[in-house]
């Protein structure tokens, strides 16, 4: 039997019959991205990416009003941070919302629902360290589901897992600077 077709987990067998890739290629060509191959539960991965779309959106808000908000001796760099979050967060959205749609579905951006569907709570925060504090639970609460979602997806996903791994590094970074900030408020 050669190397190719010896069934071993770290080396999978490649694929032997192209032109039956092809055939199937050209008969589901509506339906983009998704190929027969595709073994996740499609309804599943939407409507988790739909909440981490609307969790995306609640964070972006929230930071949006705690770099309006923010006052105080050490509040200038602390902005600074929340507007580059926020935007930061924007890009997230972005990224989810265009995998959704790859993977034949809509993003819902429907604000009726959003804080709902959302794994973050949308909380004000009255003072520069109440807003880091809320900031820095929405981070944490951001990194585990999006730790389990990885989980959910992945080999079954794995172009949804790795824009998921990006996000929740970028995620890490921002509980970190936050954990930095609080520290910094309480000198």
């Amino acid at each position: 039997m050669s190397e190719a077709k010896q069934s071993n987990p770290s080396n999978p067998p490649l694929p032997s019959d192209v032109a039956a890739i092809r055939a199937r290629a050209r008969r589901h060509i509506e339906e983009g991205a998704v190929t027969p191959s595709y073994n996740a539960n499609k309804e599943v991965v939407l409507k988790l990416l739909n909440e981490a779309l609307a969790t995306e959106l609640v964070c972006v808000l929230r930071y949006r009003r705690h770099y309006f908000m923010a006052q105080g001796m050490v509040a200038e760099a602390v902005k600074k941070e929340f507007l580059v979050h926020s935007q930061e967060e924007q890009g997230h959205a972005d990224k989810i919302a265009e995998r959704i749609v790859q993977l034949g579905g809509e993003p819902d951006f429907d604000p009726k629902s959003l804080t709902a569907r959302s794994h973050a709570e949308y909380v004000a925060g009255s003072s520069l360290e109440d807003m880091i504090k809320e900031d820095l639970i929405a981070e944490r609460i951001a990194i585990e589901s999006y730790r389990e979602m990885i989980a959910y997806m992945n080999v079954h996903d794995p172009s949804t897992r790795r824009m998921l791994e990006g996000i929740l590094a970028v995620e890490e970074e921002h509980a970190e600077e936050l954990s930095s900030m609080l520290h910094m408020t309480r000198k």
